[in-house]
């Protein structure tokens, strides 16, 4: 993929576009949460993780260059993430299940994070097959600010997500149907 003299620049943009999507759909997730107090589920937080796998090799990708194996880990990450996100799917298929929590845009999240999944699996394979620029992948490189602030909003995304699920779940298994931050009402049962 040759965007300029150097073919590496325009595959960093597209990787820090995925990954400011990635960011995004954690930061929506985690404001749903908060904003209409809807805890996740654990298939909600396996998805959760998963994400945060994949835009790891993005962030990768953005740092370090383009590379295979960071692609392969963003594939791993979506790929896990469409195992947890399907099964929660099949679970709710039934006529007459009202799915688990509000709908966003006529589509449950983990509807929503299905069809991210998949999309991130397809921006992979496509950037595979273009991207012919690994020579440069292991080596660093200065980033520019807007790359900067996009890894810092991940890790902000990130780091809120992990307090958010230590407020929900403590240090032991979360609970299947979550209706209350156990860390923060510590003086009733589960």
């Amino acid at each position: 993929m040759i965007f300029s003299l150097n073919p590496a620049r325009g595959s960093r943009i597209l990787n820090g576009l995925a990954l400011l999507g990635v960011t995004g759909a954690l930061g929506v997730a985690f404001f749903w949460q908060f904003a209409y107090g809807e805890l996740p589920c654990p298939l909600c937080l396996l998805q959760r993780v998963a994400l945060v796998m994949a835009g790891v090799g993005f962030l990768l990708n953005l740092r370090l260059g383009p590379s295979p194996m960071h692609y392969a880990m963003s594939i791993a990450g979506a790929l896990g993430g469409m195992l947890a996100s399907g099964r929660q799917v099949l679970l709710h298929i039934m006529p007459g299940d009202p799915g688990y929590g509000e709908p966003f845009m006529g589509l449950h999240f983990y509807t929503w994070a299905f069809i991210a999944f998949v999309a991130i699996i397809v921006f992979c394979a496509v950037m595979l097959s273009v991207d012919r620029k690994w020579g440069d992948s292991m080596l660093k490189k200065p980033l520019p600010a807007i790359g900067i602030v996009v890894m810092a909003l991940f890790f902000i995304a990130v780091l809120a997500n992990v307090g958010a699920t230590t407020l929900e779940c403590g240090f032991g298994p979360c609970p299947d149907d979550p209706t209350t931050y156990l860390l923060l009402d510590s003086g009733s049962p589960r």
